[in-house]
């Protein structure tokens, strides 16, 4: 069995892995064994690893399966203590593993973790999709440490210490391989976005601890599955995060957030069309809405069985006030003027 498993997942990828996968190499092979795992590439990505990147071991799937499945596919295939879920557009940097390893090493409770995620752009920002940790307003609204909503903070050491968090990156994640299978691994369902908030938060109900290690950092480029403003994404982001609170949520709270959520989802639909005429996101949010309806039935198993396995009622860091009022409202921006 490996210690480590970093696992690229890839599709159609030839450049980025071209252009980054060379770090991850040269920084992590002394303390992890690099895999890729390709989703059914049409591009040369398979004859370009074989070519240039020998070291590098190599699952090939026969489809492509989306971020979530893919994974749980890959992930199969591969014993480890510890699996490193890593996007295929991540710089990483000297010595960034080690103190993710010695964390979770003297830390059984601790389930996930990921670095501290900046801008391959602008190396003195923190980056969309991680920044420096991941929590939840009531509703459900994602945020990190370093960005709430499109609002991105400039790295200046305001969050450089260790703390818990309620989800960890998808795009640079340790996660230990028991808890990673116990959970039941990433909801397939989902095919992307959403998918490692939605693993994060159950290994939490089970009592389970995440965290932000910000002694380890990476560069980021974002966006790479499905650019920003593409109604897919759009569609994909509404709905699976419905879904999340259906599984995830007690039954105290599931019925006022829905409620709540109903209207605030609608707002927002209507809202990107009177101001940003924008059709496919207004379509898309509909749509969102609708498919939610009629495949929530599909997961009332997941819910009876997440609900019977939980430990803690109430997460800590699923914080109880809401942040589009801290936001539009308050103008509080920053995640160190939320509190």
């Amino acid at each position: 069995m490996d210690k480590v498993a970093i696992v690229i997942l890839n599709w159609n990828g030839q450049k980025m892995l071209k252009q980054y996968l060379p770090t991850v190499l040269q920084y992590s092979q002394e303390e992890a064994v690099v895999y890729v795992a390709d989703n059914a590439s049409t591009d040369d990505s398979l004859k370009m690893l074989s070519a240039d990147f020998p070291e590098c071991k190599v699952i090939t799937l026969e489809k492509n399966w989306g971020f979530a499945e893919g994974y749980n596919k890959a992930l199969a295939q591969i014993k480890a203590e510890y699996y490193l879920l890593l996007n295929s557009d991540i710089e990483v940097t000297h010595h960034w593993l080690t103190p993710l390893i010695e964390f979770m090493d003297v830390h059984p409770e601790v389930a996930a973790c990921q670095p501290k995620l900046l801008s391959i752009y602008n190396k003195d920002m923190f980056e969309y999709a991680g920044a420096s940790g991941g929590y939840l307003d009531r509703y459900g609204y994602p945020f990190c440490r370093g960005r709430i909503f499109d609002t991105l903070e400039e790295d200046d050491g305001q969050y450089d210490y260790a703390t818990e968090i309620l989800w960890a990156t998808g795009a640079a994640l340790m996660i230990r391989s028991k808890d990673y299978w116990e959970a039941g691994g990433l909801d397939a369902r989902f095919f992307a976005h959403n998918e490692e908030i939605d693993l994060c938060w159950r290994l939490r109900i089970r009592g389970r601890k995440i965290y932000c290690l910000p002694e380890s950092y990476v560069y980021h480029v974002g966006g790479g599955t499905l650019p920003k403003g593409n109604p897919m994404k759009t569609f994909l982001n509404f709905r699976n995060n419905l879904t999340m609170l259906y599984k995830c949520l007690p039954d105290s709270e599931l019925r006022h957030v829905m409620r709540w959520r109903w209207f605030l989802d609608y707002l927002a639909a209507w809202e990107t069309l009177i101001l940003n005429r924008n059709w496919g996101d207004f379509r898309a949010i509909y749509r969102a809405r609708h498919a939610f309806k009629c495949w929530r039935k599909d997961f009332e198993a997941d819910r009876q069985q997440i609900q019977a396995s939980r430990v803690i009622d109430k997460i800590p860091e699923q914080f109880h006030f809401s942040l589009l009022w801290q936001y539009y409202v308050k103008g509080r921006k920053h995640f160190s003027a939320l509190f």
